[in-house]
């Protein structure tokens, strides 16, 4: 259990382009968002509330018990959103915020109180996220898995599409042959902690050159002089769901 009190923000947009009102997505009799939120309720987070754009993502949630607030449609990013929830709910700017994100309705508990601990535990941070090693060499190569580089102390280096670290005695012109053994690739977990100072000062912080070129937001922190804490999973998470064939996959796994 982390040994802060910590909530859960699970941002929530009716608008997607691969799938249409994501957030109210039918699985196994209850909406996407409100599975996630009951995933997230498992963990030792003091409060869940869902930071929705729509009424009636806001409804879903009241009448399956899940508390949920109404943000403004015009925000460019989950961040934006997640810094207007924190206003709303009145949090100190040194209490804990861990983002779920509204698609990840297979999210684990304990990996939720993990990303939390490591940012209770590195008091220098301002965010907290997750990784787990790579075992295959074709994910290593994969511009759409984010790899992060940690420091000794377990914070993020870098994150990148390339595949890093580069092992120069294992690979060629033409790329990796291999993965590095040491230190063993990470892949990135897009969940975050934050302290909610930080995140409603994130909208406004200048988006950095190599964010833009990673599109990677998280890279607008460390391009700032800001600490990420890391925390390496044994377990790679759940799958989430961007599009109708990951909709089909997550609710095969819950009839079954």
């Amino acid at each position: 259990m982390p040994a802060a009190e910590f909530t859960v923000l699970i941002p929530a947009r009716l608008a997607s382009t691969r799938l249409p009102d994501k957030p109210l997505a039918d699985i196994a009799g209850l909406p996407m968002v409100v599975r996630v939120a009951q995933r997230a309720a498992e963990s030792s987070a003091a409060r869940v509330v869902v930071a929705a754009d729509d009424v009636r993502i806001v409804d879903a949630c009241t009448a399956h018990g899940v508390r949920a607030l109404l943000t403004r449609t015009d925000h460019a990013s989950g961040s934006d959103r997640l810094a207007e929830a924190c206003v709303q709910l009145g949090l100190a700017d040194d209490a804990l915020v861990v983002n779920v994100q509204g698609d990840e309705p297979l999210i684990a508990a304990e990996l939720i109180d993990a990303v939390a601990q490591a940012l209770a535990d590195h008091p220098d941070a301002a965010m907290s996220t997750a990784a787990h090693a790579i075992d295959s060499l074709e994910d290593f190569l994969n511009p759409n898995v984010v790899k992060a580089v940690l420091d000794a102390a377990g914070n993020a280096l870098y994150f990148s599409r390339a595949p890093i670290p580069w092992w120069r005695d294992g690979s060629t012109a033409a790329g990796p042959k291999a993965l590095p053994t040491a230190p063993a690739p990470l892949r990135h977990i897009g969940i975050y902690g934050y302290r909610a100072g930080f995140v409603r000062a994130f909208p406004s912080l200048p988006p950095a050159p190599i964010e833009a070129t990673e599109a990677l937001e998280q890279l607008r922190a460390l391009w700032h002089g800001h600490r990420i804490a890391v925390h390496v999973s044994d377990h790679a998470p759940g799958p989430g769901i961007d599009t109708p064939e990951d909709l089909a996959r997550v609710r095969a796994l819950f009839a079954g």
